[in-house]
Formats: C-alpha cells, sequence, structure tokens
C-alpha cells in the first residue's frame, strides 16, 4: 500500500535520513579520514621538500622525496592528467551509484569503499588545484643495486596506499560470490550434457 508515493514498511523523512547517515557514517567518516591525512602529509611535502628533492631517512631503503605524477600508476598515461581527471571523477560517481554492490551493510565493506573514495578524492584534487596539476608522491622505497644506482617502487602517498588497500578489500568482498556465481554456472552447464 502506498501513502503520497511512500511504500510502507519503508523509512521517510528525517527519520530515513538519519539512519542512512548512521548506516554510511563510518564509510565517510573513513573516506574523510584518508582525504584529510593525504592532503596534510601532501602539504607537509610541498612545504618542506624542493620539487624533485628528497629527504634521506634509511639509506638503501628509503627517502621522503617531492615528485610530481601527471599519469596513473607506476606513471602509465604520462602527461594526462586532465583525461586521468576525468577518469577518477567517473570512477567517484560510479562508486556511489553501485557502492550497494560493495557490502556496504558490513564494517568490511564499509572500510573499503571509504578506503577508495578517500583515495580517489586525494588525488583528484591534486590533479584539479590549479597550481599544482599533478599527484604528489613522496613515499619512495628502494634498494642499491650491486653495480651502482638504485632500483626502486614507484614513490606513492597515503591516497594511493588508500585505493590500493580498498580495492584489495573489495576484490575479498566479491570473491566468495563471484566464486559462488562460477561454480554454480559451471554446474548448470554439466547437468545440461
Amino acid at each position: 500500500m502506498a501513502i503520497s508515493g511512500l511504500a510502507i514498511g519503508r523509512r521517510s523523512g528525517p527519520e530515513w535520513l538519519s539512519v542512512r547517515l548512521a548506516q554510511n557514517g563510518r564509510l565517510w567518516l573513513i573516506a574523510l579520514a584518508v582525504y584529510i591525512a593525504d592532503q596534510l602529509t601532501k602539504l607537509v611535502v610541498v612545504n618542506t621538500i624542493d620539487y624533485t628533492d628528497q629527504r634521506m631517512v634509511l639509506d638503501g631503503f628509503f627517502k621522503f622525496v617531492h615528485w610530481g605524477n601527471t599519469g596513473a600508476a607506476w606513471s602509465m598515461l604520462y602527461g594526462n592528467n586532465q583525461i586521468l581527471a576525468l577518469i577518477s571523477l567517473v570512477a567517484f560517481v560510479v562508486l556511489l551509484a553501485t557502492h550497494r554492490s560493495f557490502s556496504p551493510h558490513t564494517s568490511l565493506g564499509q572500510l573499503a569503499l571509504g578506503l577508495v573514495l578517500g583515495g580517489i578524492l586525494g588525488n583528484l584534487t591534486d590533479r584539479l588545484l590549479p597550481g599544482r596539476q599533478h599527484v604528489v608522491d613522496f613515499l619512495y622505497f628502494y634498494l642499491y643495486r650491486r653495480g651502482g644506482g638504485e632500483v626502486g617502487f614507484p614513490a606513492f602517498n597515503v591516497a594511493d596506499s588508500a585505493l590500493c588497500i580498498g580495492v584489495g578489500l573489495l576484490f575479498l568482498i566479491l570473491w566468495p560470490r563471484t566464486a559462488k556465481a562460477l561454480f554454480s554456472w559451471e554446474g548448470d552447464v554439466k547437468r545440461e550434457r
């Protein structure tokens, strides 16, 4: 039965909104914490380390750097900052629209989505800031080569870390459903033979 377009049994008005905020509050709190941590650490780097400079922390293993990346992970698509900003914005909107698929009612789902959304916003902010126009990367792990020089993992930041962890958690959340669907499909095919 519907009253003014609202089905009985569904919450409406202020009560519905407060329940919705409570359900997604942890998700948005995590996203906000990631965003703030990302932007604050980048602000410290921008104000204390000259662009392209570095500060040794553990010789032969870790240093703080101030590098700009106009590409994606591992500098793929380097020089395509505006395109990657648009892709980030689309990814953010798609995640918002489809977030129910990622178990937002569970703590793990809220953590995963919060990390991903906060990470996207952190790097998107860098790409859109007029004075920056690139993502600030500052954590650099490396080893010395025997013949000289360094070999290292690409520099990254807090947003990158949050994105990687969040996406990994989303895979863990989705894997049981995907595996179940895959194996039940194979069973249907075998029965038809």
